[in-house]
């Protein structure tokens, strides 16, 4: 149940801002629920590689690299999800730090189902 609701969260996240960005398209909800998905299983999978492959970069740079990774794994998300749409590295970059923010704040407003269940 825990991980049906993170996914309805990480939906709904895409899908504001998609809305708050224009660089950034969104078919539908199904097309936000993949991109949800593919974001999810990417940050699951690639994501811890990409950050060893390139450790003394994100260390050099005090963590700010992660930001690229970040920016990355949306672009690659991009390039699978038909429908899911973005326009360049800066608007990927945007849409990661917003649907950090947006996915935080729908986590904080079910923090107290989320951990009783």
């Amino acid at each position: 149940m825990k991980l049906i609701i993170r996914l309805i969260i990480s939906t709904i996240a895409v899908l504001v801002t998609d809305l708050l960005l224009s660089g950034v398209h969104a078919q539908d909800f199904m097309t936000g629920l993949l991109v949800a998905v593919v974001l999810g299983l990417l940050n699951t999978f690639v994501r811890p590689l990409f950050i060893l492959l390139t450790l003394p970069v994100t260390i050099f740079t005090l963590g700010l690299f992660l930001l690229v990774i970040n920016a990355g794994m949306v672009l690659l998300a991009a390039k699978l999800v038909p429908g899911f749409v973005v326009e360049s590295f800066w608007w990927a970059l945007g849409f990661s730090l917003l649907m950090g923010v947006v996915q935080g704040f729908l986590t904080a407003l079910d923090g107290d189902k989320a951990k009783a269940e």
